[in-house]
């Protein structure tokens, strides 16, 4: 018996090994995006990791690997959010991230100095975006996920997914035309 749980435990650690070197980059990636703050991120990622050892026995292959892990990596994004909520409040009210929008102070992922102004101006219309709006456009544009991938990460249907990148492009151009105009006539 005892080789049997070896043999499991180093099947559990080399396949830990594998997702986390094949995926860590994305992963992180997806939650400084998200968090914009290295250290957070790499705090969050830590926990994505964590959450993969304990449940990967419990992996049905119901997806790729890849949108599990953005599955576990999203919802330590919004738990990261809500904790945040609570200590901001000091009492709790019940954080939709669908609807609420997840600003964070910090500067972006790569320190605005080195973005260029567009890339700039995009991002910080991102902030003002709704949870969801701001998950599927850094899922589909900065990760480069599929609709599909997209949906399964989000438990969505793929038309929700179409939907919200739609809306969320919308307001994008929306806030990025107005703030083109504000500044044109400065």
């Amino acid at each position: 018996m005892f080789r049997t749980e070896v043999g499991w435990m180093n099947s559990k650690e080399s396949i830990f090994h594998r997702l986390y070197d094949e995926y860590h980059q994305d992963v992180f990636q997806f939650l400084i995006y998200l968090v914009k703050n290295r250290s957070v991120a790499e705090d969050l990622s830590h926990e994505v990791y964590v959450r993969v050892l304990k449940s990967y026995d419990r992996f049905r292959g119901n997806s790729s690997e890849k949108t599990w892990l953005f599955s576990i990596a999203k919802n330590v994004a919004i738990d990261h959010f809500r904790k945040m909520a609570v200590r901001d409040r000091h009492h709790f009210n019940a954080f939709e991230w669908e609807n609420e929008q997840l600003i964070s102070s910090e500067k972006s992922p790569e320190q605005f100095l080195e973005l260029s102004e567009d890339l700039r101006g995009l991002l910080h219309a991102l902030e003002l975006c709704t949870g969801d709006q701001k998950m599927v456009i850094v899922m589909r544009f900065f990760q480069e996920l599929s609709v599909q991938e997209t949906a399964q990460v989000l438990g969505w249907t793929e038309g929700k997914v179409k939907t919200t990148q739609h809306r969320a492009i919308h307001a994008l151009r929306a806030r990025l035309n107005k703030e083109q105009k504000e500044a044109n006539s400065l």
